[in-house]
């Protein structure tokens, strides 16, 4: 993994620009709504460092080491199931594409819970519902290219990608969950689906992808250790969330 991602920075991939970046306006927002300019951040899965100079006190994170060179902050190469700070030292994480490429997520969450100050904040956005499809480029490279298990799983994806479909499961599953969680069944784990990544050929966004995540569970992950989701903060926004980032509020 470490060598994939250490390739990949190193050419042109994985390397978003600040003002290109679809979450600037967002994580942007983030920043004024808290008050957050001045405060101790920590970026889980830096890059190239896209966000360093949105707050005065920032340190990056990244497996890769070839970033090193474009952070020009305090920058720490480690990976985000093992945080090399103390206990309580950040006000504020953000982590953004980044959760879905970790082998195991729940570790990494527990990091940044660990590493987070009481009341402290996380923006959390990974690409959720990451598909299977997606190692093997199946979307991305044309049917002669298949054998023909392929040609089978390509023809299925749009079926299988529509908001519809995709509603018709994870609705009911949902439901499911809330109604054992009011009969007193809760996880004691994070939910979610691993997946076999290609750290060999980068056919297409999220080939790399080690997990599937619901927001739901991640939202459920947290209420069950007394955070807060302060974007969704209703049972019908959390029953419906689909995508886009989180932001929690860490209760220690």
């Amino acid at each position: 993994m470490k060598t994939f991602y250490d390739r990949e920075f190193s050419q042109d991939k994985y390397a978003a620009k600040i003002n290109d970046h679809t979450h600037y306006p967002s994580l942007g927002y983030f920043i004024e709504q808290y008050h957050l300019e001045n405060s101790l951040v920590l970026e889980v899965g830096c890059g190239r460092g896209a966000f360093q100079d949105l707050v005065t006190h920032y340190v990056g994170v990244d497996l890769s080491e070839s970033v090193a060179r474009y952070v020009h902050k305090p920058f720490f190469c480690a990976s985000a199931t093992a945080l090399p700070f103390h206990d309580n030292s950040f006000e504020a994480i953000w982590n953004i594409h980044v959760l879905e490429h970790v082998d195991d997520p729940e570790q990494a969450l527990l990091e940044m819970r660990r590493v987070l100050k009481p009341d402290g904040l996380l923006y959390l956005s990974p690409a959720w519902y990451c598909r299977p499809w997606a190692a093997q480029g199946y979307a991305v490279r044309p049917y002669s290219d298949l054998d023909l298990k392929g040609k089978a799983v390509k023809a299925s994806i749009p079926l299988r990608n529509s908001l519809m479909f995709r509603a018709s499961y994870v609705i009911p599953r949902r439901l499911g969950r809330l109604i054992l969680a009011c009969l007193g069944v809760k996880p004691a784990n994070l939910r979610y689906k691993e997946l076999s990544p290609n750290f060999e050929i980068f056919w297409m966004e999220d080939s790399d992808a080690a997990n599937s995540l619901d927001p739901f569970d991640v939202i459920a992950w947290f209420s069950l250790r007394g955070d807060r989701c302060l974007n969704r903060n209703t049972l019908m926004r959390k029953l419906f969330v689909s995508t886009g980032h989180l932001i929690f509020r860490i209760i220690k």
